[in-house]
């Protein structure tokens, strides 16, 4: 099994940003919150995993661990890991279900086998990943056509454009790919990509504009 250690890949201020999501971590639980922000690409993540039957199940960057506990409520799998950086989203994780097998690591260097589990999810963190790396161990974990579902920010507007191209340099510690830039990601790190679709929100998709992107190991 790889070593847990939490080398990453070659994000900027990878410690900073799980210090402040450790922080935050109560905060982040807020009802209103998830609801309006989280719930829905969790709905679609569950859809999905459900579609494939998915039994044995890794939620990467999983924070305070809703939606891998609720994988292990309504899917039944025979596993299902919750992995995240930052001790503080964990240690609310922990005490939110002893079903999940938690794990403190980061998601470029997973404490998981070869081809361990047959789905690997994220939703709402894949900006803060090296997304080759990431990728690449996503691809590493999936027995061969295992699902892979990432749901992620794509902000589309003209103004955000230079904004994102700023962002591609790794002295920045997140970069929201375009939905085509996450198509290409997933296909040259070995997935054959199913499908692609904008998530529907109680609220405005432009205050949060995401798509979940779904594929599976070849």
């Amino acid at each position: 099994m790889p070593s847990t250690s939490l080398t990453t890949g070659n994000r900027a201020l990878n410690q900073l940003v799980t210090g402040f999501f450790g922080n935050v971590a109560r905060a982040y639980d807020t009802a209103a919150l998830q609801q309006a922000v989280y719930k829905p690409p969790q709905d679609q993540v569950v859809k999905e995993l459900r579609a494939a039957k998915s039994r044995r199940i890794a939620d990467i960057g999983c924070g305070t661990g809703i939606l891998t506990t609720r994988i292990a409520r309504e899917l039944r799998p025979e596993v299902v890991y919750g992995v995240d950086a930052s001790t503080g989203m964990l240690a609310q994780a922990r005490a939110r279900s002893s079903e999940v097998r938690w794990e403190h690591s980061a998601a470029e260097h997973l404490p998981l086998d070869d081809g361990e589990v047959d789905a690997v999810v994220s939703t709402s963190a894949f900006h803060f990943f090296d997304h080759p790396v990431a990728l690449r161990e996503f691809q590493r974990v999936l027995a061969p056509g295992g699902l892979v579902a990432i749901a992620t920010m794509h902000p589309s507007a003209p103004t955000a454009r230079p904004i994102q191209r700023l962002t591609r340099s790794p002295l920045f510690p997140a970069h929201a790919p375009s939905p085509r830039e996450t198509r290409k990601l997933l296909e040259d790190a070995g997935f054959r990509v199913l499908d692609q679709r904008k998530i529907d929100r109680p609220i405005p998709s432009w205050l949060v504009p995401d798509v979940i992107t779904v594929g599976r190991r070849t």
